[in-house]
Formats: structure tokens, C-alpha cells, sequence
């Protein structure tokens, strides 16, 4: 798990597989994100945007909403 640049943010980390990512929120809590779920280009952008370590959050809140894999 990377940490996320971040440190304002209630993203602490995630991790990029192949056709997924998932996100580590604070508290603990873990949300996978992926191509079938959530979609290629979404997953894709959260992946450049969780290295750039800013507009993670938003990003979901905007485009991933509740289509994730598992929790």
C-alpha cells in the first residue's frame, strides 16, 4: 500500500493492480475500485490521480460513487 501525498485529505493510501485500484480511507476502511464495476477510464484516472497524491477525493465523490467491488 502507498501512502497518499496528500496528508489533508481522507485518502491515507492505495495500491494499483492491473485493472484496479484500491483505496484506503481513514479509519481504516478499504474500497476496490475496478474496470467491470466502475470502468476502465475512471479506474485509469483515480490511478494517475492517487500517484499525482491530489483530486482523489473529489474525483470519487464525482465519478466512482458507490461502484466499487468490494469493501
Amino acid at each position: 500500500m502507498e501512502k497518499y501525498k496528500n496528508t489533508k485529505s481522507s485518502i491515507t493510501g492505495y495500491e494499483i493492480k492491473n485493472d484496479s485500484i484500491l483505496i484506503e480511507f481513514k479509519g481504516g476502511s478499504r474500497y476496490e475500485y475496478n474496470y467491470k464495476i466502475t470502468g476502465q477510464l475512471i479506474v485509469e484516472t483515480m490511478k494517475v490521480l492517487a500517484k499525482k497524491g491530489e483530486g482523489l477525493t473529489s474525483y470519487i465523490h464525482k465519478n466512482a460513487k458507490s461502484n466499487y467491488i468490494k469493501k
